[in-house]
């Protein structure tokens, strides 16, 4: 048995999105997170390469949340030979089966559009998973508690540990042979409106931390204020305010300030609807796990009757065809697909529409697009001229900005061996690693993707 282990970063390393770490020790292979990659055309087409690994040789998944850059090119690791068990949180695997079977049904729906009005150059054009291979995946589920110490072999356990940023999020920790690894995932933020504050890890051998916002700070913007006086232009304008959002966390928190302001009398009680299937799901994971967020349960209830939640395709198309003004909040996050599309594919074009950006916005995505002011932006193979007003919120983020990450640091007792900087973009991570190193004089590595490293346990 070797004294040896091996990290190798199959996704999330010089890139945001794709995030799968596998480490090899003591003769067993775990696979930290197995995401999809986001954004960027050539990252995209790297979801369709198999893993550069023997991937029967996995034993086991653990899911750090339930992003789809973090889970979801499980069907694909299924297909590819995984036999193992995909082990997280509870709300995390509610979260998770609610992404792959939306991600599916999107995908199917997706291929047959393209395929029915020829704007592939696939033929045919494929789902990346069908429901069926999302079905097959939740089956490996397996739910563990937090907070404890499982034991997977006499050499390695592993705990997960409450994170913030969406519910059910988790860092991970791994004691082998006595060295401790911490995979941190995706860290949230400090006084969130429906989260608690993250833990923090207090020893790490071996350091994995991702870096999304590594070299970006919040603005101190006072969100309620930005978004009551974009409402109220959007009624002066007799307009609508359409928000992209993700359907995890995000859509939760804008529909809590939303009935806050209007509880507050802050803004007019102006229609708000709802888009998201898979938000609407969300909703009954924060019902189903009250310990996991700050939310009361008569305040679940008064937010929710607030808004109008759209149930059918049917109710889409009404909705736009409303002439009141109005709020729209629809999936996705990054403006890839969802129901967001069809709104935007209608309203982008006029100068009434506002378009509000509410997270961050990976390169290569719509969004991103949009945030850099492109005059036109393609949806189901046709350009639209973007006439409407382009606005962003930074500060409701769920990723720590880089203050938060440093001080998500703050209580490790030791120098680790090793720093390994993952989960962002190439200034953010280089960003970060010098303010590590200027903060902790701690030195951090960047790894590419496909990296391998062996260290001594």
């Amino acid at each position: 048995m070797s004294d040896y282990a091996k990290i190798t970063f199959l996704g999330a390393a010089g890139t945001v999105t794709g995030s799968k770490y596998l480490l090899e020790a003591f003769g067993k292979n775990i696979l930290i997170d197995c995401g999809m990659f986001q954004g960027l055309k050539e990252l995209r087409e790297r979801n369709w390469e198999n893993l550069p690994v023997i991937v029967e040789d996995i034993d086991v998944v653990l899911l750090t949340h339930g992003h789809l850059d973090h889970v979801g090119y499980l069907p694909r690791l299924l297909k590819q030979g995984f036999k193992g068990k995909i082990i997280g949180t509870a709300p995390t695997l509610a979260i998770a089966e609610i992404i792959l079977k939306d991600s599916a049904k999107i995908q199917e729906e997706e291929a047959d559009k393209a395929n029915k009005e020829k704007f592939t150059k696939h033929h045919p054009a494929l789902p990346f998973y069908t429901i069926k291979d999302a079905e097959r995946t939740i089956m490996h589920f397996q739910v563990e508690v937090p907070d404890k110490w499982i034991s997977f072999t006499d050499n390695i356990s592993y705990r997960f540990q409450y994170n913030g940023h969406i519910i059910g999020a988790t860092f991970i920790e791994l004691d082998i042979n006595g060295k401790r690894f911490v995979f941190s995932g995706d860290i949230g933020r400090t006084d969130d409106y429906l989260l608690n504050d993250p833990k923090k890890p207090e020893w790490a051998d071996f350091l994995f931390i991702e870096s999304t916002y590594g070299n970006r700070l919040h603005p101190k913007e006072d969100v309620e204020a930005v978004l009551s006086e974009i409402i109220k232009e959007t009624i002066h304008k007799n307009g609508n305010l359409i928000i992209p959002s993700f359907a995890v966390e995000r859509l939760q928190t804008l529909m809590y300030i939303l009935w806050k302001l209007y509880k507050e009398n802050k803004i007019p009680n102006i229609p708000i609807f709802v888009d998201s299937p898979m938000g609407n799901n969300v909703l009954d994971v924060f019902k189903r796990f009250p310990k996991w967020h700050k939310l009361s349960l008569a305040d679940y209830k008064a937010m929710c009757n607030h808004v109008n939640i759209i149930q059918s395709y049917k109710e889409t198309w009404q909705t736009i065809d409303d002439k009141r003004s109005k709020i729209i909040i629809a999936g996705s996050g990054m403006v890839t697909g969802g129901r967001v599309l069809t709104y935007l594919q209608q309203l982008i074009d006029h100068a009434s529409t506002t378009v509000l950006l509410v997270g961050y916005q990976a390169e290569g995505t719509r969004g991103r697009q949009l945030e850099e002011g492109a005059h036109e932006i393609k949806f189901f193979g046709k350009y639209y001229p973007v006439k409407a007003t382009i606005k962003k919120i930074d500060s409701l983020s769920a990723h720590a900005d880089q203050n938060d990450l440093i001080n998500w640091m703050s209580n490790i007792k030791n120098a680790p061996e090793k720093i390994y900087l993952i989960h962002g973009e190439p200034t953010a991570l280089d960003a970060f690693r010098v303010k590590i190193k200027d903060t902790y004089n701690w030195n951090a590595t960047i790894p590419k993707l496909f990296d391998s490293e062996q260290t001594l346990i």
